[in-house]
């Protein structure tokens, strides 16, 4: 069984992840903007589903192969933190988009939102550090039972990740209209989230932590 310092540990760092816009932010508002908010939450069912298929990778083995390759851990790890600082300067560069600005996308089906949303998350540097190398700090090992740990762990941050992005979903139409009429509050909103990523990415290459076996 958890212990409620874990649950709330990886609901802080899930948080976290979730405020500062990476790829399943930008596409799940992205849809909501363009195609409306039932598009939006379809896109955000796909996500969720990319979010099971980490949790049970890490469960079955992820981390404990990080343990063996420090290497390999240390090479995902520098290339989200590097992922991550590009979507830095992309947010705070002159000319750079918030995650709110209107783009033109074309309509899809819900089929096709869905795997797409599902794919986003899978190739999203964010989610695979979140697994891979973070929640695993957080599985009390003398507890036993590492697996339902982790999916339990996980759990929690898949819950934190859809309330947060569903409001999102749900307001994106609107926020979206009022940045677009008060220009600078969408810079300050862009310089905002370029800091909070760039912080991100500095923790990220900074932390000297390692995953412990799951």
């Amino acid at each position: 069984m958890i212990s409620l310092g874990a649950v709330l540990g990886v609901a802080a760092v899930a948080l976290g992840m979730v405020l500062t816009p990476g790829p399943n932010m930008m596409y799940v508002v992205s849809r909501s903007i363009t195609q409306g908010r039932r598009a939006g939450l379809i896109s955000l069912g796909g996500v969720a589903l990319g979010f099971v298929v980490y949790i049970f990778a890490t469960a079955l083995g992820l981390s404990a192969l990080f343990s063996a390759v420090p290497e390999l851990y240390l090479t995902v790890k520098l290339a989200g933190a590097g992922y991550i600082g590009w979507l830095a300067w992309q947010a705070v560069r002159p000319g750079g988009n918030s995650v709110f600005a209107p783009v033109e996308l074309p309509a899809h089906p819900p089929h096709k939102l869905f795997l797409m949303g599902m794919v986003t998350n899978l190739l999203n540097p964010k989610a695979a550090i979140m697994y891979a190398s973070l929640i695993p700090q957080f599985i009390d090992v003398p507890a036993g039972h590492l697996l339902l740990q982790s999916v339990q762990l996980g759990g929690v941050q898949i819950v934190v990740s859809l309330l947060v992005n569903s409001a999102l979903v749900v307001a994106a139409g609107t926020i979206a209209v009022f940045l677009a009429r008060q220009p600078g509050w969408l810079r300050i909103q862009r310089y905002v989230t370029g800091g909070l990523l760039g912080l991100i990415a500095v923790k990220l290459v900074t932390d000297p932590a390692r995953p412990i076996p799951a």
